[in-house]
């Protein structure tokens, strides 16, 4: 089974990157990284998204807010961050408490800052297949580690086991723009482990730790976990059985070190764009 490692993925972007800089030079655009609470899965992320700006020679500054803040505080933190004119883009770490209303700042956010693709326009662009906008950085990311490790999409069957707007459905959105043909599982799928094993492509967007196995997977599959755990050791793990697979995929990403590599490295892609077009 072969490792389809994000890292070499990542470098492709940052060469992409480093052109946009290029039409740039009087201004290093600025994230602006959105936290409430001290979700593990969330700083982990945090911890990554920080770590791609200072590599790409990008600048990101985290805002911290208690897991108790009232809806009504965050959003008016949240409305100086967004209306900030030396702040070119946004990453919101989501799901926010119950006690934020998060509909209500999906329609606050200015979609041009909106770089992971919540607000109502960028969502309805991706689903009109548009190519304005910004899509979900983490289902970008899968695309972008196909396509960099040559896996043809175009009249494959490709399984989403997952269908969240977050990644799931957005995700298949732009699965279909590149041709192939997709299957969305979730929790009430008949026969899970049979609709999963007849794709050529599986991803795995559950959100349950290592919850697929060698069992869901047909021979030779390609297999692609976009999942972000924390296992019972505190060690980051994804939705699938990494070790499990040998034998029986063909290839599969790691976590970590495969799609969340990736993902940090669209997000600074994004940025790099809605700096561009935020400019003047």
């Amino acid at each position: 089974m072969i490792t389809l490692k994000g890292a070499a993925v990542s470098a492709k972007i940052r060469e992409e990157v480093a052109e946009l800089l290029i039409n740039l030079p009087e201004k290093t655009p600025k994230l602006a990284i959105v936290r409430v609470g001290e979700r593990p899965d969330d700083l982990a992320y945090e911890r990554g998204a920080l770590k791609k700006m200072e590599n790409f020679g990008l600048q990101a500054e985290s805002f911290c807010f208690p897991k108790d803040i009232s809806d009504e505080a965050f959003k008016e933190e949240f409305f100086k961050i967004n209306e900030n004119p030396d702040i070119d883009g946004i990453l919101l770490l989501r799901p926010l408490p119950k006690q934020i209303k998060e509909k209500d700042i999906e329609h606050m956010i200015d979609p041009g800052k909106d770089l992971d693709g919540i607000s109502p326009e960028n969502i309805a662009r991706v689903f009109a297949g548009g190519e304005d906008g910004f899509a979900p950085c983490t289902a970008e990311a899968v695309v972008e580690v196909l396509k960099a490790n040559d896996i043809p999409m175009t009249g494959k069957r490709v399984t989403v086991v997952g269908r969240s707007l977050v990644v799931g459905r957005p995700l298949s959105m732009l699965l279909l723009k590149e041709n192939a043909t997709v299957t969305i599982c979730h929790t009430r799928t008949e026969e899970l482990k049979k609709v999963c094993r007849s794709a050529e492509i599986l991803i795995a967007a559950a959100g349950r730790a290592k919850m697929i196995d060698a069992s869901y997977v047909g021979e030779d599959a390609v297999v692609i976990d976009v999942g972000i755990n924390v296992d019972e050791d505190g060690k980051l793990c994804g939705d699938v059985d990494f070790e499990s697979l040998e034998g029986t995929a063909s290839m599969a990403t790691p976590v970590p070190g495969g799609v969340g590599t990736v993902t940090t490295a669209v997000l600074a892609k994004h940025l790099v764009q809605a700096a561009g077009k935020n400019k003047g």
